[in-house]
């Protein structure tokens, strides 16, 4: 029980870090968005395929390679997200990200045919409910085209998840989907490398956010996985935005306002309704 509490919180202070690290590299421009994202995907690929490597005892089936699809939704996740991160606050941008995972999913689901049941809707509800709060017309309004663009890669992640239900080796595939990614990166890098620019801290930022954060992180949340429900793993989740948060005020000099402090308790507090309608059956 230890064990797995301290993997999961290991797990979830390393996905809040990406948040933190993105936008401290992009807040005083010791960084490109293009750039950072190439970096945290090449160190992310790097580190996944050693661990990969050094794991021996149990190698992956000959159908756990991951795909192009989960890959190309990796690749937009990761661009998306840290383009968004130019505009928005750490809080803010783990916030939209966190809700929009969700509620891509959840969304996916209805349309596969899964019906909510009332609690659910009334989660639903409160979530979006939430988001046209936060977005609300007001001095302390987040940037629009940040809040489009972290919500696309918020629905980038979540079909990225859905794609990867069912694996016989999550870290596996993980690993397979961020060298897939490879092809992406170099288009990336043909495209952008005139406007690029670059610094050793925010290219240590983005390794930190590749290497440690996402290829360690990911691999300690599968073995965190282990010892927890599926409930009580999207339950936990929810302390990602608020870890954010308070990285950002620490790391980054940021205020929580009012506004994302009653964005969080709705938005969280729908997406808890809904999955724990959907354990309840209720």
């Amino acid at each position: 029980m230890i064990k797995t509490f301290s993997l999961t919180f290991i797990a979830l202070i390393a996905f809040a870090s990406n948040s933190v690290l993105n936008r401290l590299a992009l807040s005083d421009g010791s960084i490109d968005a293009a750039s950072f994202t190439i970096f945290r995907l090449l160190s992310g690929a790097i580190v996944l395929f050693l661990i990969l490597s050094i794991r021996k005892h149990k190698k992956p089936s000959s159908k756990t390679k991951g795909s192009w699809v989960s890959s190309l939704m990796l690749f937009t996740y990761a661009i998306t997200f840290s383009v968004a991160y130019i505009t928005l606050d750490t809080a803010t941008g783990a916030l939209i990200l966190f809700a929009a995972v969700q509620i891509s999913m959840i969304l996916i689901s209805l349309f596969k045919g899964t019906r909510l049941q009332l609690i659910e809707w009334i989660g639903m509800l409160g979530a979006f409910s939430g988001f046209v709060y936060l977005m609300f017309p007001d001095l302390g309004t987040p940037s629009f085209k940040g809040f489009v663009l972290m919500s696309i890669a918020g629905a980038a992640w979540g079909v990225y998840t859905l794609n990867g239900r069912g694996t016989q080796d999550a870290l596996a595939d993980t690993a397979y989907n961020f060298i897939r990614t490879i092809p992406f990166v170099v288009i990336l890098v043909l495209l952008t490398f005139k406007n690029a620019h670059y610094s050793q801290q925010g290219i240590l930022l983005a390794i930190l956010s590749g290497a440690i954060a996402s290829g360690i992180g990911y691999t300690i949340w599968y073995a965190a996985l282990r010892g927890l429900s599926a409930t009580q793993a999207a339950v936990v989740q929810l302390s990602v935005p608020v870890i954010a948060a308070i990285g950002g005020v620490v790391f980054v000099s940021e205020q929580i306002t009012q506004r994302l402090v009653i964005a969080i308790l709705l938005i969280l507090g729908g997406i808890l309704l809904v999955v724990l309608g959907k354990r309840n059956d209720v």
